[in-house]
């Protein structure tokens, strides 16, 4: 069996080791923007290029590539899965059409309006370049989400409280995206998000648990948003300010997503990510994935009991169904190690030098190999991941791995931590009205 891998950051090195681990002892291969020396370290052979359709199916040919997994989210929209499914490689990763529910979050939301899909909040989509008919909907809505269509790497919505002080700062933002395309304003959900991802044939969803990413920069949830600093699970399907109902109302939701997609959009084969929120008024979705993400894949595939190389024969051969995809029961605690001013002003081409981590897990994301040493990139560099029976347990061991790696570099120190995990639960019974 020969499998390709297409990506070169922290969720491409997990994916990775999780095809590594399989019995079936298959051949690994990689296309990658940049040599991640975790994923290097892996392969049989690589190839450092555009992860595009003029570089990955020429290499997929020459190797003679049975099955391929996408990592991220942009090869998806160079339509990479239809090019691979279309010269008789099995991929996991969605085509073009049915990704939409992540390359575009017009379509998505419209989809699930059409198809009256549950958790959809109030919105309406701008046109490019109605900045009146934008200003509109700011001014009716009040306390709003403002969100450019296309994909952002996370980093492109902006919400009121957080980021505007007024509806004159939404206004202006909204002005601003509306120069470059299509935009989103929706009402702006309040609660606890939650991360639940599930491997598809496109019948069959398989469910991960759920996860919590953390996304300010900086400990007690303070500045920017990052694309992710870190994230934890406990050990089960639930967080612990989740009741069972909450994550079977996603998964329900998922699943109608699922159901309709086939109908609209053609059979969608790949990874299915919802980031969801939950509200004073249930669970509301505020977004849709088309990938694993990038902490929270680190959470769930470490724990994958089933054997991944089956799992991807029976999404390609659409016999999900006949597979029990189990999870180990326990918890994970992950942070990310970054570059000193990261977002704002990272360092770069910094030296990493990797010691002692005890039994935390290492995942390499946007770091280079050059001459057997590792450097920087300015973004996310190294992630660590305690797993044990209890989330302060994994937190431990995570912080005690982070003490093994030496660099201009930083984390948040308070990811999975007692204090941080009851703050979530307080909130949540708010919520609630308890």
């Amino acid at each position: 069996m020969k499998v390709l891998l297409i990506g070169s950051g922290g969720r491409e090195h997990v994916i990775a080791e999780t095809i590594a681990r399989s019995k079936q002892r298959p051949d690994l291969y990689a296309v990658m923007s940049r040599k991640n020396p975790g994923t290097a370290r892996l392969c049989r052979d690589f190839l450092i290029a555009n992860e595009d359709v003029e570089s990955v199916i020429p290499y997929a040919r020459s190797k003679g590539i049975d099955l391929a997994v996408i990592g991220p989210e942009a090869p998806l929209d160079l339509g990479l899965a239809d090019a691979l499914e279309d010269d008789g490689i099995p991929c996991l990763g969605p085509r073009y059409a049915p990704a939409q529910i992540e390359l575009d979050k017009a379509w998505a939301r419209i989809f699930m309006r059409k198809h009256h899909i549950n958790g959809c909040p109030v919105f309406e989509v701008i046109e490019e370049g109605d900045v009146d008919g934008a200003h509109a909907v700011i001014e009716r809505l009040g306390d709003v989400a403002v969100k450019p269509a296309g994909l952002t790497g996370g980093k492109g919505v902006r919400v009121m409280g957080d980021h505007f002080s007024d509806i004159e700062g939404a206004k202006s933002y909204a002005s601003e995206l509306l120069n470059a395309g299509k935009v989103v304003i929706e009402e702006n959900l309040k609660g606890e998000e939650f991360t639940v991802q599930a491997l598809t044939d496109g019948e069959t969803l398989a469910f991960a648990p759920a996860v919590q990413d953390h996304k300010r920069a900086y400990d007690g949830d303070r500045g920017p948003n990052t694309g992710g600093m870190g994230s934890y699970s406990d050990a089960g399907d639930i967080l612990p300010f989740m009741r069972k109902q909450d994550y079977e109302d996603a998964k329900e939701i998922m699943r109608d997503t699922i159901k309709n997609l086939k109908k609209y959009a053609g059979v969608y084969k790949g990874v299915l990510y919802g980031q969801f929120m939950l509200t004073a008024k249930g669970v509301k979705v505020i977004e849709f994935n088309a990938r694993f993400g990038d902490p929270e894949v680190m959470n769930v595939l470490p724990l994958l009991h089933t054997d991944f190389v089956d799992i991807l024969s029976a999404i390609a051969d659409e016999t999900l169904s006949d597979i029990n995809v189990e999870f180990e029961r326990l918890a994970t605690v992950c942070k990310y190690l970054v570059p000193a001013g990261y977002p704002e002003n990272p360092v770069k081409d910094t030296v990493v030098e990797i010691g002692d981590t005890g039994d935390a897990l290492l995942f390499y994301s946007s770091v280079y190999e050059k001459e057997g040493q590792v450097y920087t990139t300015g973004s996310r560099a190294i992630a660590v991941l305690g797993i044990a029976q209890t989330i302060e347990d994994a937190e431990k061991i995570a912080s005690s791995g982070l003490s093994g790696i030496d660099g201009d570099l930083r984390a948040r120190s308070d990811i999975g931590t007692a204090a941080l995990v009851q703050k979530r639960i307080e909130h949540a019974a708010r919520l609630r009205g308890l």
